[in-house]
């Protein structure tokens, strides 16, 4: 299949040698997203209005903050809580319901639904999704019509426990029952037969730890646990 702007980064994240090619993929939009929230971007009113409406999840402030343009934090952390300060000021004038002697109140107070939508908005998590929906759905299209592609997707090394379910999870709403059957067998044992490489060499790492396997080689044990925290936490971020 001739190389598409959107297939490029399905192709590059197949092409690494890391435990989870989806995870790959994230990573990649995630630090673009990161850097473009702290670039150029942050001082159009359009974006500065999004992330003062959104704000940011604990892992991508941690981030943004580590991107080192101070000045430009500053800013977006000031206007945001402006409009923090001025919605729940808003919600802080309404009365809230107690619960009487025979029922629980009915709703909670605007306040805490206040809160909890802000909890859950990220103007970088929200920048990502729809981006990475797309790349999903190309893994899927590149497996059923790029034999170079599926030939590389059998031969990888698996996936993280979280996106091997969200691959099991989008096949089935995604291929034909012909196609979905194959997809999942594949999957399903990449998955497993990979998990269970990795287990084997922390195995063999905790045993290096034993005088009795000191003089033994090391084989693919030294680096077992940041493998082993792609496979179980989805976490790449020692890959760069």
């Amino acid at each position: 299949m001739k190389e598409k702007i959107y297939t490029i980064p399905v192709n590059d994240a197949f092409s690494k040698d890391c435990e989870c090619p989806i995870c790959a993929m994230y990573q990649a939009l995630e630090d673009d997203a990161v850097a473009y929230t702290m670039g150029p971007s942050y001082m159009e009113d359009d974006i500065r209005a999004k992330t003062d409406k959104m704000g940011f999840c604990q892992k991508h402030i941690k981030k943004i903050y580590e991107q080192e343009n101070r000045l430009g934090f500053a800013l977006v952390m000031k206007t945001h809580m402006d409009q923090v300060i001025r919605d729940l000021e808003k919600c802080a004038d309404e009365p809230v319901q107690g619960k009487s002697l025979f029922k629980k109140a009915e709703s909670e107070p605007q306040t805490v639904s206040y809160i909890h939508k802000l909890d859950e908005s990220c103007f970088v998590c929200d920048r990502i999704e729809n981006t990475f929906a797309r790349y999903i759905d190309t893994v899927f299209y590149m497996y059923q019509h790029d034999n170079s592609f599926k030939e590389m997707y059998e031969n990888s090394n698996g996936f993280c426990t979280t996106h091997y379910g969200l691959l099991i999870a989008e096949a089935q709403r995604k291929l034909s029952k012909e196609s979905l059957n194959e997809f999942v067998s594949c999957t399903s044992k990449l998955y497993i037969d990979n998990m269970k490489r990795v287990r084997d060499d922390v195995a063999w790492f905790i045993n290096k730890f034993d005088h009795k396997y000191a003089d033994e080689p090391w084989k693919n044990a030294k680096d077992s646990l940041t493998r082993a925290m792609t496979k179980d936490a989805s976490i790449l971020d020692y890959i760069k």
